[in-house]
């Protein structure tokens, strides 16, 4: 078997990542409405959005799709601009790979790409009771940063959604 092998993705890839997405990222903690889905890969066509991805033989495994911006201004630390912060948009590796450390690879690989491009913080959210996006966090350094309720999102569970961030 060959290795995984992470890459940046392209608008080529955006019809196999929506897939992946739709396919593999439902559940109850995940809000990953078709449309927002739709709107975000448009956004990795057009260069607004980047997206690493896993893949192994030609199959696609995982995806990180982030973005330079300052989701969650309040959470930032003081000595980091707003033009150097980033976040997490969306985090999906296949069932198939669950549980192996992927997510954690993707993440630190991110995290790595987004230091290279001047970036000094990342925030992240996820549903407060997600354990297994809790601990991919943790693995790759993002502490909890304060929580909210998010009924609009999150439909089960505490309804709460957590902020996570590190600095690059």
């Amino acid at each position: 078997m060959t290795a995984i092998k992470l890459r940046f993705a392209t608008a080529a890839d955006c019809t196999a990542l929506q897939q992946l997405i739709l396919s593999h990222g439902p559940n109850d903690w995940n809000y990953l409405p078709a449309d927002g889905v739709a709107q975000t890969l448009q956004q990795l066509a057009e260069g607004r959005v980047q997206g690493l991805l896993a893949e192994q033989e030609g199959s696609l495994l995982g995806i990180m799709l982030f973005a330079v911006t300052d989701r969650y201004p309040a959470y930032r630390p003081a000595d980091i601009a707003p033009e150097q912060a980033a976040f997490l948009i969306e985090a999906v590796v296949s069932r198939d790979c669950a549980g192996q450390g992927l997510g954690s690879r993707l993440l630190l690989a991110v995290c790595a790409a987004l230091r290279e491009q001047g970036c000094g913080w990342l925030c992240a959210d996820r549903h407060l009771d997600n354990a297994a996006s809790a601990g991919m966090m943790r693995k790759a350094g993002l502490d909890l940063l304060g929580s909210y309720e998010d009924t609009a999102h999150r439909w089960s569970g505490s309804r709460h959604t957590a902020v996570c961030g590190r600095f690059l």
